[in-house]
């Protein structure tokens, strides 16, 4: 019978600007009695990327603009940290009933482009999504490489709303390794038919799946998958942006 298995990495300590994350990761597996396998799939939260990378922006440092201001006065937000989301965007979707939705600069469109406060550790500190987390996931599998010897897919995540859909769930922002979409065009299903129109974002489900076993007020920010047979590649997490061209919504 086919299975995934899905395990918490424990013990992996509260993360500092400059942290070595593949080390941490790799002494935390030692730890528990685990070796990273060929085929292993790595998930970490956005946050301990971030704060590695030394991602941290002190709100008393942020003097806010005008537009950033009056928004704040209407909805009774922090106009510092209005100005920060400003700072971020490329593009504004939408600002209305004390929401931010924005596309930033690799294209995600999100809340609050992606800033949040949650477990920074300290007062009017904001936590920025990875200037390129592709770019940090080819680096961190790069590290696990050398230090173990073994290749596996690394993937990031962070926790985004849906459009017509309520509640929030993870989804890859970075990747390493893998492929993150699973092309089933041209084969057929049960019935034969052939499918035409099926690419599974299959590093979104994984992403999902991870975060079962990430709580937001929990100290587990990676989770190992073994079992699961991907397409290897370099990967890019920006081929799950939907282009342009083809967003009947934007």
């Amino acid at each position: 019978m086919a299975s995934i298995t899905l395990t918490a990495i424990d013990g992996i300590p509260m993360i500092m600007p400059g942290d070595k994350l593949a080390e941490l990761i790799v002494h935390a597996l030692e730890r528990m009695d685990l070796k990273l396998a060929p085929g292993d799939v790595l998930t970490l939260c956005q946050k301990i990327v971030s704060k590695a990378e030394n991602r941290l922006v002190d709100l008393k440092d942020i003097e806010p603009s005008p537009l950033a201001k009056n928004f704040a006065a209407r909805w009774d937000k922090d106009p510092r940290a209005v100005e920060l989301v400003l700072r971020q965007t490329s593009r504004i979707v939408r600002m209305d009933n004390a929401v931010m939705i924005v596309e930033t600069g690799p294209g995600w469109v999100c809340a609050n482009a992606g800033i949040d406060e949650s477990n920074s550790l300290e007062d009017d500190r904001a936590i920025l999504l990875p200037a390129d987390a592709d770019d940090s996931a080819v680096r961190l599998r790069a590290e696990l490489k050398r230090l173990t010897g073994v290749e596996v897919a690394i993937l990031i995540t962070d926790t985004f709303g849906r459009p017509w859909r309520d509640g929030l769930t993870e989804v890859c922002i970075g990747i390493a390794g893998m492929d993150p979409m699973l092309d089933l065009r041209g084969t057929t299903d049960l019935g034969g038919r052939e499918l035409h129109h099926t690419v599974i974002a299959i590093a979104d489900e994984i992403a999902a799946a991870a975060g079962l076993l990430m709580p937001k007020a929990g100290a587990t920010p990676a989770v190992l998958m073994r079992g699961y047979k991907f397409t290897p590649g370099e990967g890019s997490a920006r081929a799950l942006i939907r282009p342009a061209a083809s967003d009947l919504f934007r």
